[in-house]
């Protein structure tokens, strides 16, 4: 029992490291993919001096630390979200690996998880999902239907797809057809296809369900913060990528949700 412990943390201690790694990555998709950056060249650089940052200053979190938050070169400040969301997605690396255990399911729901996080910190910076986290993310989790011990059948895949773009697309044209003003925008509508896709069309009640409440009470809470009597334009984004997440780590690890109005929405 012991060395089942010691490998245990052993490899949830290497799922951690990995994800922070995949952070450091991350940070460079999200700041240069909104401004049609390349996310391969150049290496990473100082935002104000435009140097270089050396490998052994761009170690996640612990480089953060040991230059007390400010570049080497020129002193100029870190900002906190690099080290944050290289956090984020060493987290989101120890939940997969809990939620698949280790094997190609791991890497497979890493990377659905670290596109639904990549879209929604784009989405609350610059109020747009681009296509090829949505689309893209979508073509793939088809391709993954015809892999061996798929969790999800081509044609859930491709039902939950089409259903989960269709949704939020109708509910934006009603919406603008009433009020003259736009509603949902096409990357909700687009991501939300993707999620469909990953985790097929039974899904989707519960994650719309979730999405809403959550911006529901988020956008209340911000009212009450602010004491203005108006509504706040909240990225959905984000709140259907923590559904999504929510949903598949409940579904996986069949976690029995209290019984009473919100079990009986969801169907758990």
């Amino acid at each position: 029992m012991e060395l089942i412990s010691d490998m245990g943390w052993f490899f949830y201690g290497s799922a951690f490291i990995f994800g922070l790694v995949v952070g450091s990555f991350l940070n460079v998709v999200i700041w240069r993919w909104p401004r049609e950056e390349s996310i391969i060249t150049p290496g990473s650089y100082c935002p104000k001096c435009q140097k270089l940052i050396a490998w052994y200053d761009n170690l996640p979190i612990l480089s953060f630390i040991l230059l007390k938050g400010r570049c080497r070169y020129c002193q100029g400040k870190i900002s906190w979200r690099y080290p944050m969301l290289e956090l984020m997605s060493g987290l989101l690396s120890l939940l997969a690996l809990w939620s698949f255990g280790l094997g190609k399911w791991f890497f497979i729901y890493y990377a659905f998880f670290s596109a639904l996080f990549v879209a929604s910190v784009i989405d609350l910076e610059h109020r747009l999902i681009p296509d090829e986290i949505s689309i893209g993310g979508a073509v793939i989790g088809l391709g993954l239907g015809f892999l061996p011990g798929n969790k999800i059948a081509i044609f859930d895949a491709l039902l939950g797809g089409l259903a989960g773009f269709l949704v939020l697309f109708l509910v934006g044209e009603i919406y603008q057809l009433i009020t003259k003003k736009e509603g949902m925008g096409m990357g909700d509508a687009k991501l939300l296809g993707m999620i469909g896709v990953f985790l097929g069309w039974r899904s989707l009640p519960g994650i719309i369900f979730i999405a809403s409440a959550l911006g529901a009470i988020i956008g209340l809470g911000l009212i009450i913060i602010n004491k203005k009597d108006r509504f706040y334009k909240i990225p959905f984004g984000p709140f259907l990528s923590f559904s999504a997440i929510f949903w598949m780590v409940v579904w996986e690890k069949n976690i029995k949700l209290p019984i009473g109005i919100l079990g009986k929405i969801l169907g758990i």
